[in-house]
């Protein structure tokens, strides 16, 4: 056996291997397709037919009205900085105060556009989750206002999991005339993500989260919503973002995306029951241990399991010593800067050092791995512990 072969990929969440039947469909499309989808001769005309197919497809797939409200961007980063920054400029531009809310516990992507918005003069506010991991709604009803021009909280969390109630939060952001972006990298294709029923009016998804290539992202943006875009050029995606479209890239995501849905309903199963058997194996096998988020609504595929009395940087490499690949992040002391800005914001708190393990499952994840992860990691775990 090879060591490729013998490790165990346990951070789907980081990113998915890329499935050998998009593969297959992403290099067709290479060879088949050579024209620029904007030029106007066969080629050019070839090109843009299959472009607006997968766009057709996608859009009917997230619920969107309609094909033209998908724009094809180059990653799940892009688009959230396309969403937060377009939509907030061009809000402010059309009268709207100059007030953002996001939650405290967005990715970076998203806070880092916040924090652009804020350097240019607008004010952002931060509304924290609660020590489940869940922001409620009510907190951004008390903190959404008469002049704010966006709100901005992840469907699902991509360090604990936990699945928001986006369609309240719209319903609320709404009623004070703001407008409404999800991020969707860690939702989409595992939970149902249907724009409309969640009333948002952007949402964010990368391709690279569901077996599609690096490179490759979807914004929806829905009609009629303000929007500036962030790159300017040659006009592609009817003006809101410049740049020759990669057809290959925008079918390898709809042919990812669509495995996703038709394999949905037995894979979401399977993914939760990998899930819990490595809670509940690390608990019993390397206890004490706590998952972080873990009484709320959670997307099938991910856990963030608090280690108490290791640190979280010697386990994982360990870890991956032993053929394991899993990501980490820690919950800091108190008054510390360090750690995770997730479980800072949901409050975790631990003495040192205290560890804490991401483990996310995919596609070719088998119960065998997560037998074999447990038994590596309870061993690990009750070494350093003695050190």
């Amino acid at each position: 056996m090879t060591e490729r072969s013998s490790r165990v990929y346990l951070d789907y969440a980081a990113t998915t291997p890329v499935d050998p039947r998009v593969v297959r469909a992403a290099a067709e499309a290479l060879e088949r397709y050579p024209g620029n989808p904007s030029s106007l001769y066969r080629e050019g005309r070839e090109a843009r037919q299959a472009l607006e197919a997968a766009r057709t497809d996608i859009a009917r797939r997230i619920g969107a009205a309609h094909p033209d409200e998908v724009v094809f961007c180059g990653s799940g980063t892009e688009s959230d900085n396309a969403a937060v920054i377009g939509i907030a400029r061009a809000a402010v531009a059309a009268g709207r105060g100059p007030h953002v809310v996001i939650s405290a516990f967005e990715h970076h992507a998203v806070l880092a556009a916040a924090e652009l918005l804020q350097r240019e003069g607008l004010t952002v506010e931060r509304v924290a989750p609660d020590g489940d991991g869940m922001i409620p709604p009510e907190a951004v009803a008390a903190t959404v206002r008469d002049d704010t021009a966006l709100v901005s909280v992840m469907h699902a969390n991509n360090e604990v999991g936990t699945v928001q109630d986006i369609a309240a939060i719209a319903r609320i952001a709404h009623e004070h005339g703001a407008f409404v972006h999800t991020d969707s990298a860690q939702s989409l294709g595992k939970i149902d993500v249907d724009v409309s029923a969640m009333g948002v009016d952007a949402l964010s998804a990368a391709g690279h989260k569901i077996y599609a290539p690096k490179g490759t992202g979807v914004l929806y943006l829905r009609s009629g919503v303000p929007f500036e875009p962030l790159l300017r050029g040659g006009g592609q995606e009817d003006g809101r973002r410049s740049g020759t479209e990669s057809v290959a890239g925008a079918i390898a995501f709809r042919d990812a995306l669509r495995y996703m849905d038709e394999e949905r309903p037995t894979e979401r199963e399977r993914l939760a029951a990998l899930r819990d058997a490595i809670e509940a194996g690390l608990h019993e096998a390397a206890g004490p241990t706590v998952v972080h988020g873990g009484t709320g609504r959670r997307v099938p595929h991910l856990t963030s399991i608090g280690v108490p009395g290791v640190d979280g940087q010697m386990l994982l490499l360990h870890l991956d010593d032993a053929g394991f690949a899993v990501s980490t992040g820690s919950a800091c002391s108190s008054g510390s800067s360090g750690g995770s800005h997730v479980l800072r914001a949901m409050g975790v708190r631990g003495e040192d050092p205290y560890g804490t393990l991401r483990v996310t499952v995919g596609r070719w994840t088998t119960m065998d791995d997560v037998e074999r992860f447990v038994e590596v990691t309870a061993s690990v775990v009750k070494r350093l512990r003695t050190r």
